[in-house]
C-alpha cells in the first residue's frame, strides 16, 4: 500500500485532517448550534476541507447541515469547526438549554389568547 492509498481512504482522510482528533473542544458544539463565517475562504490560507466548512458557514446554518454538505462525519466536522471557531473565522450559537423552555401556564395562558381570537 502506498503513502498516498492510505490519505485517499475515505475513512481514514478525514481524520488526517483533523490531527487524529475526534472531539472537539469544549466548545460544546451538537447537532442544532448554528454557525456563521466571519471571513470568506478567499481571505484565508486554510486546508481544502476547512475553506469547504468555511464557505459552506457563508449564511447561518446548523452543524448536522454542514456535515451533510461538505460530506464529511459529523464528529470530524465538529473538530473543523471548533478549530475555525478559535481561529475566529467562524462565530456559533448554541440552542437555549431545555429548562429555559416556557412554563407549561405560559403556553396555555397563550393557547387560551389564540383560541378567543
Amino acid at each position: 500500500m502506498s503513502t498516498e492509498a492510505w490519505f485517499d481512504d475515505p475513512l481514514v482522510r478525514p481524520y488526517a485532517v483533523t490531527g487524529g482528533r475526534t472531539r472537539s473542544s469544549t466548545l460544546g458544539l451538537d447537532l442544532i448550534t448554528l454557525v456563521v463565517a466571519m471571513r470568506t475562504p478567499a481571505e484565508v490560507d486554510l486546508q481544502p476541507e476547512y475553506a469547504k466548512t468555511l464557505q459552506v458557514c457563508q449564511h447561518p446554518i446548523s452543524v448536522v447541515e454542514v456535515a451533510a454538505l461538505v460530506n464529511l462525519p459529523l464528529q470530524v466536522v465538529k473538530v473543523v469547526l471548533s478549530d475555525l471557531i478559535t481561529q475566529g473565522l467562524v462565530i456559533f450559537r448554541s440552542a437555549p438549554p431545555s429548562d429555559d423552555a416556557p412554563s407549561q401556564h405560559l403556553l396555555q395562558a397563550v393557547l387560551d389568547g389564540i383560541r378567543r381570537l
